[in-house]
């Protein structure tokens, strides 16, 4: 990531980290289906290496659950953020400011059970920096250990539009994201920042290159994204009844569009 872009992307998640915390209790689909899918694999006192954590959501989930839990992120303040809700809650976290493209020199070659890239996919824009950055992940991954990968999905540009900004089709800034968008593209470039939405068809070539076994994607929000306004106004019980179905429906490739965000992931090979 060139040092222009860097700086934007920190300075973005520099300003409110409360907001970036946050953004999972206003859209809970993505944490309810993500942290079910990692609980599959994520055992207590498992070692785990969260890479782009943000403030830490997941990391200190997976503290409570009893896992000895590594953030590093890019942005400074969301560092001081998750160490400060990890020291009110009682959990131990280690927590550093970094870039994923540095990772390995920062942890001085150590290696964990489970290592998650959820965020730093999203912003590197160029494919030389995605693929060193999954070489970085599993560097850091010990022998029969998984990797956790997310992307930002191109179509995650119209569920935003038709959900929360309509009237943004007209809006002539947007022209390029539509454009790859028609194009059949994947984008990168000036979004909410520099960002990285990812054509569907591109995740799994993109992947298939870190020989991970027993390989899964699933949508991070499964069906919800479109409709999680709609969702949240049900009683709890109707609630649950949607997500138990998204959960099943998570790993099905025909809906893996009606999410924002796709997870993949794998084992590292242990020989």
């Amino acid at each position: 990531m060139s040092e222009e872009i860097t700086r934007i992307v920190r300075d973005f998640y520099n300003q409110d980290p409360y907001y970036e915390w946050a953004r999972l209790d206003r859209h809970p689909s993505e944490f309810l289906v993500t942290k079910h899918q990692l609980l599959r694999y994520i055992q207590p006192g498992d070692s785990v290496l969260d890479l782009g954590g943000g403030p830490g959501r997941y990391a200190l989930s997976l503290a409570e659950l009893g896992c000895q839990v590594t953030l590093m992120d890019l942005s400074e303040v969301h560092i001081d953020f998750a160490l400060a809700k990890a020291e009110s809650q009682g959990l131990a976290l280690e927590a550093m400011q970094g870039d994923i493209l540095d990772a390995p020199k920062l942890l001085n070659g150590r290696q964990f059970d489970h290592v998650l890239v959820m965020g730093p996919l999203y912003h590197l824009l160029q494919e030389s920096e995605r693929g060193a950055a999954m070489t970085n992940a599993l560097l850091l991954t010990k022998p029969g250990g998984r990797v956790f990968a997310s992307f930002l999905l191109l179509f995650s540009g119209i569920i935003f539009y038709m959900t929360r900004a309509p009237w943004w089709i007209n809006e002539t800034v947007e022209s390029p994201f539509l454009d790859a968008l028609l194009q059949d593209e994947s984008y990168g470039g000036a979004a909410f920042t520099q960002a990285f939405f990812i054509r569907q068809g591109d995740i799994l070539p993109f992947m298939q290159r870190f020989g991970l076994e027993d390989q899964h994607i699933f949508g991070q929000e499964s069906i919800l994204a479109a409709f999680e306004g709609k969702w949240l106004e049900q009683s709890p019980n109707v609630r649950q009844a949607w997500l138990d179905l998204a959960i099943a429906l998570c790993e099905r490739p025909e809906y893996l569009s009606y999410s924002e965000h796709v997870m993949v992931h794998g084992r590292k090979p242990a020989a």
